[in-house]
C-alpha cells in the first residue's frame, strides 16, 4: 500500500494556520458533524459547526411576552426553554431586571 494523499476539498481550510493542503478526516462530533485535522499544525476543527443559539425571532418574542407582564419562568415554559435565558436576554437588551 502507498501513502494516502488527502485531496483538496471545498471548505477544508485550517482556521489556525490557513493551510488547505493535507487536511485529514478526524471522525465526527456527537451530533454527527465532520471533524478534520491539519497535518501541518495538528489542529483539530469542525467543518460547518452547528449553532446552538436560539433564533433571534424567538428571543424577541420572549422579551415581548415578558414586557407584556408574563413572568420569565412563564415565558420559558410557554416557549420550551429555561426562564434564566429570558432573564439574561432582558438584562442584555434593556438593563438590570429582578427575578
Amino acid at each position: 500500500m502507498g501513502m494516502r494523499v488527502s485531496t483538496i476539498e471545498e471548505g477544508k481550510r485550517c482556521p489556525k494556520c490557513g493551510s488547505d493542503k493535507m487536511q485529514a478526516n478526524a471522525g465526527t462530533t456527537r451530533s454527527g458533524t465532520r471533524r478534520c485535522r491539519c497535518h501541518w499544525c495538528k489542529y483539530r476543527y469542525t467543518l460547518n459547526p452547528k449553532s446552538r443559539a436560539y433564533p433571534e425571532e424567538l428571543r424577541q418574542k420572549a422579551i415581548k411576552e415578558f414586557m407584556m407582564g408574563t413572568s420569565g419562568r412563564g415565558v420559558g415554559k410557554i416557549n420550551g426553554m429555561s426562564g434564566n435565558n429570558v432573564y439574561n436576554w432582558i438584562k442584555k437588551n434593556s438593563g438590570c431586571v429582578d427575578k
